[in-house]
């Protein structure tokens, strides 16, 4: 039985209660979703703000200083020019390269500049490697190149300028290699390892920039330095070595090539025949070729040759041959020097880096405080049909998209422009494809046009009456077009009688509508792009980044930088066009467009820049 008490003059406590907890229940989920909807509410708010920060970001750059990039590699102030051994060592990624703490101009007092990263964006500032201390390097620690050594431990080979005003060849080591940073370099005592005299006849003004070395089969220690002839012979002089300090220079260079002149900045490394992957610089077999790069002092620009290396007889022989033309083949047809690569192990890949300098005055320069940039690193490697080399922005960009704009099948009506609409125009990621119908509309190229930059520098495109093209892009474009950069192609059909070629595919980065100011270097560069646009569609990427527009032609056949320094297409004011002034119609296959976030570059507040160890004695044992 059950004694039941009962409260008649009140509410029963268990009514009470289950009313109290269907109350709460509502309650509970009431404030539930008010929850949610301020969570909702609050990302939302987060994603507002924080593209407000970047974009008041990207404004207040334009505002102090419209030309400062936002995902290039550059130091905060002062003077930048080649990549020095780059390289990755226990998962850091190390950029070194010639720097002046004193000034926006070249100075004598060259130090070995020195950034480290985990992604090859963001980049922390180190203390320079390296500065004049010796005798062999008191006037300039001019380029060279790291090694890492079978024992895991990096070497770095590099030009200095001696008391005498000689080029003489010096090695230093990290003082710690535990250090993943490798904050502290030490010199030799022993420098310079090698030098020019009266036995080996090199001319101690043309004698620099020694290569990453490479193992042969023998044990030995490989590596060239950059030389020429008082006949402008230039050499890749070859040297051996068993313990990396001894060096001796081989009785025949590994290669030359006559009325070249002075070959600075040699770059000699192995390329798959297989696929896209990279491979050690010491690899050599049957599913590898050899790069011979090389920068001519005489032109200022990087070129290269495909071809066999003998490893045992130490010749490398270029597959085509060499003729310095306007068609000869360049890493890049535009602003770009003294490029270095290396052999990333972790992801298996080789990337390349280049110079890219300013196009502006020096008094300019000198005005906002810094000179020369970096090109946006590129993985490298073999096209499959074993005649040129591919280039690709490396992987890590999409770590930077934003917002995105995309077009499919739209087509392109003769003599029309349209707007790209929703994206940052002053630092965008832009990739388009297009397909070309009415092929027999193309003209015929004039058989006197052999030089693709002469032909984009005698055209004005906007008075061009062409059959197909110009199209492509209009970029860091003005509100009225006063300004603008363009980067386009032309399709002529071939004059070659022998019908190997049935078109001719043209590619032109236009920057003489680029800047309102006439004191800048406004040159057009082109080249001609080896596809056929019967077959194959043709693609277009660039990356606009403030004052540098890099471009990739068909899917990096071809690659040209620019620099450029417009008045008015600054930050909101600045836009990206494409366009078509040929007559016939151009389809777009695809258009698909990111504004990139700025990347942290060499922050000046983390940064001792101006500080510089002296270097330390080597113990060589």
């Amino acid at each position: 039985s059950y004694l039941i008490i009962s409260r008649p003059n009140g509410p029963n406590p268990t009514t009470r209660k289950g009313e109290r907890d269907k109350g709460e229940k509502k309650r509970t989920a009431t404030m539930a979703k008010l929850n949610r909807s301020n969570i909702g509410l609050s990302l939302l708010l987060s994603l507002l703000l924080c593209n407000f920060i970047i974009d008041l970001e990207a404004s207040q750059q334009d505002l102090n200083q419209p030309y400062r990039t936002g995902f290039h590699f550059q130091p905060p102030r002062n003077w930048m020019n080649d990549p020095n051994g780059p390289m990755i060592y226990k998962g850091i990624y190390h950029l070194f390269y010639q720097y002046n703490p004193y000034g926006a101009v070249w100075d004598v007092r060259i130090v070995w500049g020195h950034s480290t990263s985990v992604d090859l964006i963001n980049w922390t500032p180190q203390p320079p490697a390296f500065k004049p201390s010796q005798p062999s390097d008191i006037n300039g620690c001019w380029s060279g190149s790291v090694t890492i050594l079978t024992n895991g431990k990096p070497v770095i080979l590099y030009t200095g300028i001696d008391q005498n005003k000689s080029q003489v060849q010096n090695v230093a080591v990290p003082v710690n290699n535990s250090d993943p940073y490798l904050r502290e370099w030490s010199k030799s005592p022993g420098n310079p390892l090698i030098a020019p005299n009266s036995v080996n006849g090199i001319n101690p003004d043309r004698f620099r920039d020694p290569t990453t070395a490479w193992l042969g089969s023998d044990g030995e220690w490989r590596m060239i330095v950059g030389s020429s002839t008082d006949d402008r012979r230039g050499l890749a002089i070859l040297y051996k070595s068993r313990d990396f300090f001894n060096w001796t220079q081989s009785t025949k260079p590994l290669h030359y090539e006559d009325l070249t002149g002075m070959w600075e900045c040699p770059d000699f490394f192995p390329v798959s025949t297989t696929g896209s992957d990279g491979v050690d610089t010491s690899s050599s077999d049957e599913t590898t070729k050899h790069v011979l790069k090389v920068s001519l002092f005489e032109t200022s620009h990087d070129y290269y040759t495909i071809g066999s290396y003998d490893g045992e007889k130490d010749v490398y022989v270029p597959d085509l041959g060499f003729v310095l033309n306007g068609s000869a083949p360049r890493l890049d047809y535009g602003k770009f020097y003294a490029s270095k690569t290396f052999f990333d192990d972790v992801k298996k890949r080789r990337i390349l880096w280049g110079w890219v300098n300013e196009s502006s005055p020096a008094k300019d320069d000198i005005k906002k405080g810094w000179s020369g940039l970096q090109s946006f690193p590129r993985k490298i490697w073999l096209d499959e049909s074993g005649k040129e080399l591919l280039q690709w922005p490396i992987e890590e960009i999409e770590t930077l998209r934003g917002t995105q704009v995309s077009w499919h099948n739209k087509v392109l009506k003769a003599e029309s422009t349209h707007q790209v609409h929703g994206v940052t125009a002053t630092q965008a990621d832009v990739d388009v494809s297009f397909k070309v119908k009415n092929l027999e509309k193309a003209d015929v190229i004039e058989p006197s046009w052999t030089d693709p930059q002469e032909i984009c520098s005698q055209e004005d495109y906007s008075s061009v009456n062409s059959g197909l093209g110009p199209f492509g892009l209009m970029v860091l474009a003005s509100n009225g077009l006063e300004e603008y950069t363009s980067v386009y192609f032309r399709i002529f059909k071939s004059n070659d009688t022998n019908k190997n070629t049935k078109y001719v595919v043209l590619m032109c980065s236009n920057q003489s509508r680029s800047s309102l100011n006439e004191e800048n270097d406004k040159s057009t560069f082109g080249a001609f792009v080896a596809i056929d646009p019967s077959r194959q569609t043709l693609s277009l990427r660039t990356l606009i980044d403030h004052s540098i527009v890099e471009s990739y032609g068909g899917g990096g056949k071809v690659c040209i930088t620019s620099r450029v320094y417009p008045k008015l297409a600054i930050g909101e004011n600045a836009n990206i066009f494409v366009f078509n002034k040929g007559t016939q119609s151009v389809d777009v296959s695809s258009l698909n467009a990111w504004s990139l976030k700025p990347a942290q570059i060499n922050d000046e507040s983390m940064s001792p820049f101006l500080g510089c160890e002296d270097s330390r004695s080597l113990n060589q044992s």
